[in-house]
């Protein structure tokens, strides 16, 4: 079973490590303690949405390309392919309203 708070951690673990930052400079900027980072990078607390924002605002990153990666590696572990786009059919379900990405 694949566990979201997993995922996530890890995503926000490899794009600290590309940029070369320790958890200390990161956990500093984002304003959240080592300790609770820690636990979310290694999955073992769920982050609530506005300290996952303020963690993304600390790597640069828009918080849309975090939850981007994470669904990615969430669809990979499932076996499902994840169109690019928004398919027509389900964007006519939504009621009239133009989705982003509807083609």
């Amino acid at each position: 079973m694949v566990v979201f708070r997993q995922e996530l951690g890890d995503v926000l673990r490899d794009a600290r490590r590309a940029q070369g930052r320790t958890l200390r400079q990161v956990s500093s900027d984002a304003r959240v303690s080592l300790g609770y980072l820690s636990e979310i990078e290694r999955g073992q607390k769920e982050a609530s949405s506005e300290l996952l924002a303020s963690v993304a605002d600390a790597l640069g990153l828009p918080l849309s390309y975090v939850l981007r990666e994470v669904s990615d590696r969430v669809a990979l572990a499932e076996g499902v392919v994840v169109p690019d786009t928004v398919p027509e059919s389900l964007a006519r379900d939504a009621g009239g309203t133009e989705l982003v990405g509807a083609r």
